[in-house]
């Protein structure tokens, strides 16, 4: 008879990699960007519109630096802190569908922010520790993959009930139910027991300076935050500025999602060879171009492409980022992933405060341009300082 404490002690790759793709599928896909193919449907409805969308999005960023300030200081185990994160995001959506005032939802987006960063800072943990136990840490694409598929499968999921004419109050309702039922599967295949807490290599090779503070890595990963989150928020209003139909429009999403899930599941393979930070500079690069793509000209193929170049980089960016900040953490990882996700948040706050203010209250896509032409610069300045010599192995003075 098996002796359960070993099965607790040695869960499977499966139900490593399967129960953090699932909570991150959650979280993000449905507690951090249901909002994005969310948001055209509302503003069609007649419930909501872009000023009060700059709002909720603010609300619920606002609510992810937050719970990124706070993920490392929770009196709990990050498998613990990781269910009551999900569970908050269950409550949180579903009751967008319940209430219709706008204090309300602004509540409801921050309380769904704040517990996006808790599950994505203590998944992060549990998961990599797993991973590097069971001697697979290049199987962290296979994690961070979940982002992407959730995004997709919540987009897939709005852009078909928004062309079946859903009410938006019964799609919150719908998408809360999709939450719970994949949280009971993650509190089935969740290991108990927490892995290790040092943090060993992350597979891929080793980055110059790693141990170091790394506030550079900090702030470029700020600058990531800034540089995306304007595309992955606005692409579906700008597809339905393109194309007034539901069954157009509500495709930029879920490509979105599936090249984030599909580059994460590649770039462990792929790009091996490459430290975390030469990868993280390569994908600022071509998120810059997706950036200022519809800026150029705005049409289907430039909106789309723009889908593919930041929902194909943003995630590979994002776990090279965590993975790099976890080798040279000093102590609990935790922390370390927790500035860095706060760095992410400050960023993704700015950029839409920064398009409100260029818009100055005028109608169309100005001040949105502007900003994401800003946000393009930020990023290709980000990638310039990545991939400069660190000091440790810059050439030695003659003199």
């Amino acid at each position: 008879m098996s002796n359960p404490s070993i099965a607790l002690a040695r869960p499977s790759l499966f139900a490593v990699c399967g129960a953090g793709l699932l909570a991150l599928a959650i979280a993000m896909g449905i507690g951090r960007f249901a909002f994005t193919p969310m948001l055209p449907l509302m503003i069609r409805a007649g419930s909501a519109d872009v000023g009060a969308g700059g709002w909720l999005a603010a609300a619920n960023y606002a609510g992810y630096l937050l719970g990124a300030l706070t993920a490392a200081r929770l009196p709990l185990s990050p498998q613990r802190t990781g269910l009551l994160s999900l569970a908050a995001i269950v409550a949180s959506t579903a009751a967008m569908g319940l209430v219709d005032s706008l204090a309300a939802w602004l509540l409801l987006r921050g309380i769904a922010g704040v517990a996006s960063a808790w599950a994505l800072v203590s998944t992060s943990v549990w998961c990599l520790s797993w991973l590097a136990r069971l001697g697979r840490p290049n199987s962290a694409g296979m994690v961070y993959a979940g982002v992407g598929a959730g995004i997709a499968l919540a987009g897939l999921y709005c852009w078909r009930a928004g062309a079946a004419e859903v009410a938006p109050d019964r799609l919150w309702l719908h998408l809360g139910l999709l939450a719970l039922v994949g949280s009971i599967v993650v509190a089935a295949l969740m290991p108990r027991e927490p892995g290790p807490v040092a943090a060993p290599a992350t597979g891929g090779r080793a980055d110059p300076g790693a141990g170091d503070a790394q506030w550079d890595l900090v702030i470029c990963y700020g600058m990531l935050g800034f540089g995306y989150i304007l595309p992955a928020t606005f692409l579906p209003v700008l597809a339905r500025a393109v194309v007034d139909n539901p069954a157009v429009f509500g495709a930029a999403w879920p490509v979105f999602g599936a090249a984030a899930a599909l580059s994460t599941l590649l770039a462990g393979a792929l790009l091996a060879g490459l430290s975390r930070r030469q990868v993280l500079a390569g994908s600022h690069l071509l998120m810059a171009l997706g950036c200022l793509l519809p800026v150029l000209h705005l049409s289907a193929g430039t909106v789309l492409a723009a889908a593919l170049l930041v929902g194909g980089t943003f995630m590979v960016a994002t776990m090279a980022g965590i993975q790099a900040a976890r080798a040279g953490a000093a102590g609990d990882p935790a922390r370390a992933l927790g500035r860095m996700t706060a760095s992410f948040a400050i960023g993704q706050m700015a950029g839409p405060v920064l398009s409100s203010a260029l818009s100055g209250g005028a109608a169309g896509f100005g001040g949105l341009f502007m900003a994401l032409a800003t946000g393009a610069v930020a990023l290709l300045a980000s990638a310039a300082w990545l991939l400069r010599p660190p000091r440790s192995v810059r050439p030695a003075s003659n003199n």
